[in-house]
């Protein structure tokens, strides 16, 4: 059974369907559809979500996983959404496709479907009937979005680590903070910190807490993120620039389910999940000896890559789209449109950092225009002149490691900036911090010092 409000895709997907040897018929809303089951019992239901009528495909699911739980549910939506695709795959739902959706893909996901078996029987759902909007900030329908997506309306209960990869500006704590917010967790604390942002010792004092005189200004005792998060969440951002020796102490985290304040003996028990994030390739890590690998498969019980937006070209009108109406929403003023020649090179961009670089490319673009239209010359020159370089000029007879390739990108964005580290660790999506230790680190510190730049804005 189809289920859509628009004719022309339930005359599609039926024709298509009768030319596979299937029964196939269709109905235009929810619920016309749940009628219809006492006369046609479907094996496959495929409806889409947002409908005219007052009822939407999440009902529809409810209905027939309450009154056929051995019927397979997939649902179609043209607005995808992390909040959606959660719900609906927590609810029940065999699968969650994205329209425009390819004919072969649907008859695919239709023949998985008519293989698996029923799924199991959950407790309903209290949340409101209608179709939620988006409030984790994902947006996005490419199909990795969509199997990240799904994949956190799976785990997000369960209690595993999950380790999320990806480059710097990817959204790596927005994953985090859906994890938490749709499952059981979501009415305890998120607790996030950057473990690239402190010193060790601060770290350490921020991560477990501390008891009063333990260290030079410790006139008090202090509560550890991991006892504040409670039965929470804590998300430990760039966790593969934390030292061996603090290693050793989340590990105890992770085993033990209990830490110990800096200073203090006993142990506090704690039970919180944990989400770690990072940027770097921690296998290659352990095999240089800066990673735990005890840690590391600690971590990486369930991992989430997040892909890069130049691999996801087709969300970046969607975020476009978000981020134009978020920043208007924020002013107090009608959302501005890109126009057609800014849209162009908004699109051939490759957006080295990320959905947070273009977050901030627009937010600069309607800062500097006056009417309803985003002009070319309102984005940044460096996107607009900017052709495809190579991160090393000529090509080595052997394959360049990840620090090699991390030091050329981190030297080229520094240039780029015209030496403005501050401007630099933001287009990175990386703490200032982080950037002067990698810069230190680079060849005793001769590469920090060799970009002749100014630490903020004011100098340019």
């Amino acid at each position: 059974m189809v289920v859509d409000d628009d004719p022309v895709t339930c005359d599609l997907l039926c024709e298509v369907f009768e030319k596979q040897g299937y029964v196939a018929r269709f109905e235009q809303s929810s619920e016309a559809a749940a009628n219809a089951l006492s006369s046609f019992l479907p094996h496959v239901i495929v409806s889409d979500i947002r409908m005219k009528a007052r009822h939407d495909g999440l009902n529809l699911l409810e209905q027939v996983r309450r009154e056929s739980p051995e019927t397979r549910v997939i649902l179609m939506t043209a607005f995808g959404s992390v909040d959606t695709a959660v719900r609906a795959i927590k609810e029940g739902a065999f699968d969650y496709i994205s329209k425009p959706f390819r004919i072969d893909d649907v008859v695919t996901t239709v023949r998985r479907a008519l293989i698996a078996q029923a799924p199991a029987q959950s407790a309903p759902s209290d949340d409101d009937s209608e179709e939620r909007e988006p409030v984790s900030g994902l947006v996005g329908r490419n199909p990795a979005m969509l199997e990240i997506y799904k994949m956190i309306g799976r785990l997000s209960d369960a209690p595993a680590a999950v380790l999320i990869t990806g480059e710097s500006g990817t959204g790596k704590e927005l994953i985090a903070r859906a994890i938490h917010t749709h499952g059981k967790r979501q009415g305890a604390p998120f607790v996030a910190v950057n473990c690239g942002a402190l010193t060790e010792t601060l770290l350490e004092s921020e991560l477990f807490g501390h008891v009063k005189g333990s260290f030079t200004g410790a006139v008090a005792s202090k509560q550890g993120i991991f006892e504040q998060a409670g039965e929470g969440t804590v998300f430990l951002d760039e966790i593969g620039e934390t030292s061996p020796a603090l290693q050793v102490k989340l590990l105890r985290v992770l085993q033990e389910r209990e830490a110990i304040p800096v200073g203090g003996t006993e142990a506090i028990p704690v039970d919180v999940r944990v989400v770690a994030a990072t940027n770097r390739d921690l296998e290659d890590d352990i095999k240089r000896g800066r990673f735990r690998s005890d840690l590391y498969y600690r971590l990486n019980v369930i991992n989430i890559h997040l892909p890069p937006l130049r691999d996801r070209r087709d969300d970046i009108p969607i975020f476009v789209r978000a981020f134009l109406d978020h920043i208007a929403l924020e002013r107090g003023e009608p959302p501005k449109q890109l126009a057609p020649d800014a849209v162009e090179v908004i699109m051939a961009y490759d957006w080295p950092g990320n959905v947070r670089e273009l977050e901030n490319a627009l937010e600069r673009a309607v800062t500097l225009t006056k009417g309803e239209s985003i002009p070319r010359s309102a984005i940044p020159d460096k996107i607009v002149d900017r052709k495809a370089e190579p991160l090393v000029a000529e090509r080595q007879h052997h394959t360049p490691t990840l620090d090699v390739i991390e030091q050329a990108y981190i030297l080229w964005v520094l240039q780029s900036e015209g030496g403005n580290k501050t401007r630099a660790a933001e287009v990175l999506g990386i703490d200032p911090s982080t950037l002067y230790r990698k810069l230190g680190r680079y060849e005793g510190g001769a590469a920090g010092g060799s970009t002749g730049g100014t630490e903020s804005g004011t100098g340019h």
